[in-house]
């Protein structure tokens, strides 16, 4: 999470949405930067509301901005799976290496989740408790650099990305039956994404 201030703008790092490469380029000029630790860089609205924005109000110029990004529900499960699949998380009890994603999908859905399919959900990190969405401005993954144009435009500097953190290419499928529950029982996650704007 980067908090500018000056610029009244918060940008909430959802996990698994590209925010590294971005927060790299933003971060310098961050009047707050909550990074390295997972549970503190990927703080939720929810959670920022509670505790860190009665702060942040007190001195921001203008009521805040609330940015974040989302990615396409299937593709962030993909991207999990791409990154626990890594070599140097062998042995480890979040590895994907001794699983298809089939079952990957199958364990996350379950209700015993093993570690290496324990993730959370996008909706869960983006509303909040009351239901409300918990960002003013959420941009598709898939839609990069709409979101780094608006970043450009808030912060008034040039953003270039490089690729950071990134995981094992794979042609990854899913049987359609599965895919049919996925969207069933995340039902909350495919709507949210499909009323960001294309």
């Amino acid at each position: 999470m980067q908090i500018f201030i000056s610029k009244s703008l918060v940008f909430f790092a959802v996990p698994k949405t590209g925010t590294t490469a971005i927060e790299r380029q933003i971060e310098p000029r961050a009047d707050i930067s909550l990074r390295h630790n997972p549970a503190i860089k990927h703080i939720r609205p929810q959670r920022f509301n509670r505790f860190l924005e009665p702060y942040v109000l007190k001195h921001a110029p203008a009521p805040l901005i609330k940015m974040a990004l989302m990615r396409e529900p299937l593709d962030w499960l993909k991207s999990w799976y791409r990154y626990r699949q890594r070599p140097e998380n062998l042995g480890r009890s979040t590895s994907t290496a001794l699983v298809d994603f089939n079952q990957f999908v199958q364990e996350y859905l379950g209700d015993d989740r093993p570690d290496y399919a324990n993730l959370g959900s996008q909706h869960r990190f983006l509303t909040l408790q009351n239901g409300d969405l918990g960002v003013t401005d959420l941009f598709r993954y898939e839609e990069m650099q709409q979101a780094v144009s608006f970043l450009e435009s808030v912060l008034d500097q040039k953003i270039t990305l490089e690729r950071n953190n990134v995981s094992p290419q794979m042609d990854l499928k899913i049987s359609p039956t599965l895919l049919k529950e996925l969207q069933a029982k995340r039902k909350a996650d495919f709507d949210l994404y499909e009323t960001l704007s294309t």
